[in-house]
């Protein structure tokens, strides 16, 4: 499958997440921190990380020179089944996982300044491109990501999750601002903190972001005692891939009971978990599928349905799916008999939308029985023609019959729909159902199509038929914070140029000693230097350069941390 195919599949309704990648917008710094990371990473990681890595970059179209464009990454990743698109910085976990379930790579479109070079609180390019892409070229490993969007896209969320996700993406963006002052950091912990306290039990979305956190994005694989690295977050963070490997972190074999651990996405990790084997990871998501809604379904999952206050869908053991925002159930003796939705409604068979079943058809609400028709041994899904008649349910004319949970129904049958052998809908006119006395449809509301299904075999998020629905999303409002260079700040990304040019096109190499005496003027730069550094030291006549640029590095490495260990590595 081509990357236009791929991407052309896409539902409609994730298209609104997709921005223009404007590769113009890196500065040369921008460039120079990329390769600052990809050279120091690939030295190291090659030792430590899974073994896809290294050719799972070039097999993504990621270089360690400079930053990918999206086009660049779609002409490799189509060789593998793949696609990439950019977006502004964290997504909601929902439409991420949907991506994913699509085999579409999600690439925050910004990349990490470099006071932040070792680990960045916000997704950029380099987290997104040079962290998740390379692992997929393990086939194992793709199959695993794509079976997690299926499914991580179909967990329920909590009307509380949303606002978790708002905040952490709020703290995310001033994090990564270098503008950012303490004091608004420190508001923007305490709304995260607020929302959190308020969350209650938490939701299936929340357990299954846990369980992707842990692997996807943190993830070891192999031995305990000398795991290899495999996570995003891991893979494009200088100072996290090393410190996870020491013994201060703690080593915790990979199980079902990672969903418990929750995690700060703007901080270090305290503990990682390790699989044996991509294999292992897939035998735990089934373990967590089992027990999610959309295996159990029953009234656990019609509830989770009505908590999210969002889009669901509930599907009948005759296979009909109804796809709204759930609102009401009725129980009878712990089990569901009568379902609810609010605004519009499909049915739905296979993912489906049915005909004459969509929003517009069910603009105000759905509600349905569920369960066996009293006086037939048969399943009510199974009931053919000839068994309804003998119900005293036949066409064209009124009757009247009881469910056995006591709801009672009285109309004119005009219509049933069947899908592979089973009965999934029955239309009625004229039509009064009722339950203890209450009145659940009237005539007066039109015509009332009955759901057909004994049980509830599953409930998940969103609609059934994305597109059929008219599903949409709107992105982000607070969009990630974009920096204004002044002409100070301009002339030194020249100086950036001027070296890139230097090294690349092997020629003016005496002009470094005017760049470095330029850079009195920028007494925190520490990027630059050093890659002047690493051009003078390997050319005799700059040596002097080379040592005062050295003793200069070091004294560095005192008075800014963030560059400690590429200038360590630099200088050994």
């Amino acid at each position: 499958m081509t990357t236009d195919s791929i991407l052309s599949r896409l539902p409609k309704h994730l298209k609104s997440f997709i921005i223009d990648q404007e590769y113009s917008r890196y500065t040369p710094k921008d460039q120079s921190v990329w390769r600052a990371v990809m050279k120091q990473n690939t030295q190291y990681l090659k030792k430590v990380a899974h073994s896809s890595y290294i050719d799972g970059l070039a097999k993504t179209g990621i270089s360690i020179e400079k930053i990918p464009s999206i086009e660049e990454m779609n002409n490799a990743l189509k060789d593998i089944g793949w696609a990439a698109v950019t977006v502004d910085g964290f997504i909601p976990p929902a439409a991420f996982m949907e991506f994913q379930k699509h085999k579409v790579l999600v690439i925050a479109a910004d990349i990490r300044t470099a006071n932040q070079i070792e680990y960045t609180p916000a997704p950029d390019i380099i987290h997104e491109a040079a962290g998740h892409a390379p692992i997929i070229a393990d086939p194992e490993y793709a199959n695993y990501l794509k079976y997690f969007g299926e499914i991580g896209s179909k967990a329920f969320s909590s009307k509380s999750d949303y606002s978790i996700y708002e905040a952490i993406r709020h703290l995310s963006i001033l994090k990564a601002d270098p503008t950012t002052t303490i004091d608004q950091i420190k508001l923007a912990e305490e709304l995260l903190s607020r929302v959190i306290d308020k969350a209650g039990m938490p939701s299936e979305m929340t357990l299954i972001r846990n369980l992707h956190w842990w692997t996807v994005e943190y993830g070891l694989v192999g031995n305990i005692n000398n795991p290899k690295i495999y996570g995003a977050g891991l893979l494009s963070s200088i100072g996290e891939s090393k410190s996870a490997l020491k013994y201060d972190v703690r080593k915790i074999m990979y199980t079902l009971d990672a969903k418990d651990y929750s995690f700060d996405i703007t901080a270090p990790q305290p503990q990682l978990f390790v699989t044996p084997n991509f294999k292992h990871l897939t035998d735990v998501l089934n373990e967590f599928t089992n027990l999610m809604a959309l295996k159990t379904g029953g009234l656990d999952g019609i509830m989770k349905a009505i908590e999210s206050g969002a889009n669901a869908t509930i599907e009948y053991s005759s296979g009909l799916q109804v796809s709204g925002t759930f609102t009401d159930v009725i129980i009878h003796m712990g089990n569901p008999i009568y379902i609810n939705t609010t605004g519009p409604t499909t049915l739905n068979y296979n993912n489906q939308m049915l005909a004459g079943e969509g929003p517009s058809d069910h603009a105000h609400g759905f509600g349905s029985p569920i369960g066996k028709i009293k006086g037939t041994l048969i399943p009510t899904r199974f009931l053919s023609d000839n068994d309804l008649k003998k119900l005293g349910i036949i066409s064209g004319k009124a009757s009247s019959f009881t469910f056995e949970s006591g709801i009672s129904v009285a109309g004119e049958l005009t219509n049933t729909k069947r899908k592979d052998g089973k009965l999934i809908t029955m239309t009625f006119v004229n039509c009064t159902v009722t339950h203890n006395g209450k009145t659940l449809f009237e005539p007066s509301w039109g015509k009332y199509d009955m759901a057909i299904g004994e049980t509830i075999v599953s409930a998940f998020s969103g609609p059934a038929d994305a597109d059929g629905f008219g599903l949409s999303y709107d992105p982000p409002k607070e969009k990630t914070h974009q920096i204004r260079y002044d002409q100070k700040s301009n002339r030194l990304h020249g100086y950036y140029k001027d070296v890139r040019n230097i090294r690349e096109k092997k020629e003016d190499i005496m002009a470094l000693p005017s760049i470095w005496l330029k850079l009195k003027d920028y007494p925190e730069e520490w990027l630059l230097p050093s890659e002047i550094y690493e051009l003078a030291r390997s050319y005799s006549k700059l040596n002097d350069l080379a040592n005062e640029i050295q003793t200069y590095l070091n004294e560095k490495q005192i008075s800014n941390p963030e560059c400690n260990t590429i200038v360590k590595s630099l200088l050994s």
